[in-house]
This record gives structure tokens, sequence and C-alpha cells, in this order.
């Protein structure tokens, strides 16, 4: 039955409940009338009063019951789509868990390929909660998210698609934040990107999942040339997309388990030229702490615009310091900062004083998938937890960004470095290579576990960060 229709009957109802009621009306009328001239002429009046009361009475129940009836009763539900609708959409029987998925896979761009991996997907009791299609010379790229039984095996599921006709399918675990809608989500990276120079390579990462993010400055410490010349528009190859960096330098993007789109590629330019439009901007949010001695620190973030100050506080450090900060030769300290202080590279934190002398600078710098950490603090201000205090926000900075381990890398002398980290209360985990020790932390208290590291090198000839 439509809607229409129901209206219609409906008011059908209402009109013969009308008719009904004004005869009863005038009906009650006539044997009021009747009765008053029994009661006034005739010699049981009062027997004939109490008796049309008593009928009245009868009669108001009876409405009452009536009215109740029709009114109060059900809706018709002829039809299963109304009782969905109300109901919302059904639980899995008997409970059943479900896993999120993301999935891609290409299929032939002709009529039927895409219902035929659909059907194939309905008849594992496989929901798609989101599609979206990369159309492509050789076929179309479609990626899905999918809520799957929890008893299905990704196995079973990749040779479902397969036999649908899906090819170079790829599968990943989702989770709750992919249920927003893809427009949705790039404004979210956007706000990201347009707030902090350092939140590009996150926001990248979480566009495109796992791949790894190379930023190379245009020359390295001695003046040589580092990165490529890449042209304005960017290059987009099978695994790898690079972009030309506002700074001179470039961009490169791989992801060996997964072809780039063409789609991917240009939301990624995007965000590239939102950035280089934009320039160089840090938040300027600033924290005053109190010292358990008693003295007020400021901790705040730090750029390019602090490198004066850094090299003044390089000259009241002591070499000792600097050497294990730097890991190399003292005299090139000074070289290192320009790319340090880079929000192209991560995250800087800065203390100062209460009169504005810069004492302390904690560095958090993205590695590929990796993050490493780091903290010079001058001498004069060893020892009262300044860099205590700077790790544990560093650290803090990194997990909010979902950075799974951070690294540092010190000398096993480096008392200060290495109690620092035990303070964060984490799971740590301690290599040895060469002299050089490196700790790893996990942020989400998960055991940290790392491959071996081929020594300890300098990295894109920008010094030991």
């Amino acid at each position: 039955m439509t809607e229409a229709s129901s209206a219609n009957s409906s008011r059908r109802h209402h009109w013969r409940r009308d008719v009904v009621e004004l005869a009863a009306l005038f009906t009650a009328v006539a044997v009021a009338d009747a009765v008053a001239n029994t009661v006034a002429h005739g010699p049981s009046g009062p027997v004939l009063l109490c008796a049309a009361a008593v009928a009245l009475v009868a009669t108001a129940g009876f409405h009452v019951w009536w009215t109740r009836r029709h009114e109060s009763g059900p809706p018709p539900t002829d039809t299963g789509a109304t009782a969905a609708s109300l109901a919302g959409p059904a639980p899995r029987a008997g409970g059943e868990e479900t896993t999120l998925w993301r999935m891609r896979t290409t299929v032939r761009d002709e009529p039927g390929s895409l219902a035929a991996l659909c059907t194939a997907l309905a008849a594992q009791r496989v929901d798609i909660l989101s599609l979206q299609t990369h159309p492509l010379s050789e076929g179309t790229v479609d990626e899905f998210l999918l809520r799957a039984p929890g008893s299905l095996a990704p196995g079973e599921l990749t040779r479902t698609v397969a036999g649908a006709g899906g090819a170079h399918s790829w599968l990943e675990r989702a989770d709750a934040h992919d249920l927003v809608d893809a427009p949705t989500r790039m404004l979210g990276l956007a706000t990201r990107t347009a707030l902090d120079s350092a939140e590009l390579p996150l926001t990248l990462r979480q566009l495109l999942g796992r791949c790894t993010i190379h930023s190379v400055p245009a020359r390295s410490l001695t003046g040589q040339p580092l990165a490529e010349q890449v042209p304005a528009e960017g290059v987009l190859e099978e695994h790898v997309m690079k972009f030309r960096d506002p700074s001179g330098g470039s961009l490169t993007i791989e992801r060996p388990q997964l072809p780039f789109t063409p789609t991917e590629f240009a939301r990624v330019r995007a965000l590239v030229e939102l950035d280089a439009r934009l320039g160089q901007r840090v938040p300027r949010r600033r924290d005053v702490l109190t010292l358990p001695e008693g003295n007020e620190i400021t901790v705040r973030r730090a750029d390019t615009s602090d490198l004066r100050a850094a090299r003044e506080m390089h000259d009241r450090c002591s070499t000792r310091t600097l050497a294990l900060r730097y890991h190399g030769p003292v005299g090139d300290a000074d070289r290192y900062l320009g790319h340090l202080l880079s929000p192209r590279f991560g995250r800087t934190l800065a203390v100062e004083t209460a009169s504005g002398r810069l004492v302390a600078l904690g560095h958090l710098l993205w590695d590929g998938d990796e993050t490493e950490v780091a903290l010079l603090v001058e001498d004069d201000w060893q020892q009262r937890g300044v860099g205590a205090e700077l790790l544990r926000r560093l650290v803090a900075m990194a997990a909010e960004t979902g950075c799974e381990s951070v690294y540092a890398i010190t000398q096993a002398s480096n008392t200060g470095m290495v109690a620092a980290m035990r303070g964060l209360g984490l799971p740590l985990d301690y290599q040895i290579e060469e002299g050089t020790l490196v700790i790893t932390a996990r942020p989400t208290g998960v055991p940290a576990h790392r491959e071996p590291r081929e020594g300890v090198r300098v990295q894109d000839g920008t010094g030991r960060r």
C-alpha cells in the first residue's frame, strides 16, 4: 500500500465516523426532547429521568470505547519496507562479529563487471559500506570499504573477488576512521595541512595508507645538490610520486605494495600545492611551566626564525654536550640547524627562560616509516627536568600523529638521555651498534621491535639528526 492510498483510506475512515457521530447527536437531541415532554406531562417522570441518565452514561462509555479502538490501534503492516525503515538496520543473526576491510581490485571496464563482483561479495554475506572508482586505461580500479563476517578468512575473501573477475587485489584491515566519506576526509586533511607545515607528511601518510615519504633538501650541508629537478606538475609513476618542495627540494612518496592511481595523485598534488601557497607556518602556542626549583620556563614550537638564537645556544654549550647530541664533528653542529628547524622535516620544541633566552631544543623528525627524537639542553640547564619535559611532549606528539615507534640515537655514556627515555614509562628496546645506543619506545604501549640497523650514518648529507 502506497503512502497516498494510506492517506485516502484514513480520510474515508474519518468521514464515516463523523457521519455516525452526527447521527448520534441528532438522535440524542430527539430522545432528550421526548423525555422532557414525558417528564413534564407524565405521572412517572422521575423514573424516566433516571433511566435517561443511565442510557446517557452507557452511550458515553460506548463512544469512548469505539474511539480508542479505531484511533489507537496499530497501523496496517501489509509491507515489510515500513517495518524495516522504523527498526533500522538489522543486526547480524546471533550477534556475529564482523571485521572491517579496505580492499582494492581492478575489474574490466565493461557493463556488468562491478555487478558480478558485488553479487559474489553478497553471497559471502559481505556488506559494501562505501565504494570509490578510479578509471584507468586498462580497466577500473574499485576501492571498497567492506564489513565481512569475522569467520571469513582474508584468503577466502580474496579468492571470492578473483573468482568474480577482480585482478591485482589488495586487502588491508580498516577501522572506524575509514567510515568517514571521502570529501569529509579530504577537508579534514586539508585543514591539518593548512594549520601546520609539519603536518604535510602525516596527512599524506593518512591519505595513502602504508607508504614511505622522503623530503630531500635542495643542497647538502656542504653545498652539494641533493634534490632532483621535479616538474612543477609533479611526476606519477606506478609505485612512486614526486613533487617539487617549496624550499627548492623534492618530496618523494613510495608504496611498493600498491600502485598509485591518478585520483590519488591529484589529491596529493592538491595538498602539496596548498602547503606551498600558504608558506611556512607554525602554531604559536606557548606553555609556561614552573620547574621544581622554582624557575619558570616557556615551551613553544620553533622554526627557522629561531636559527640565530639556536646558534647562540650552541656557542654556550660545551664540546661534550654537542658531541653527545650530533655524534660527529662539533664544528658542523651549526650547519645542522637549518635542517632541524625546518617544519618540512618534523617538529621542534624550544625552551626559553623568563628573559627569553633559548636554552633547549627538542626535535621530532620524520624518518620514513619511523620517527626520531633528539634533545639538546644547554649545560647550565641540565639535570633540572627540562629534557624530560621536552621528551614527554615530543613522544605525546608522535602518539597523536599515529606514529607506532619513536627512537633515539645516543651513546651509552649519555645517562641523562637514557634516564629520560626510561622515565616515559613505556616499553623500551635497547640496541647497541658499534658503540652507539639506539633506544626505541612504542607510544601505544606495544612492546618495541626493530630490525638491526645497518650502522648509524648520515642521511641525505644533512648530518646526524
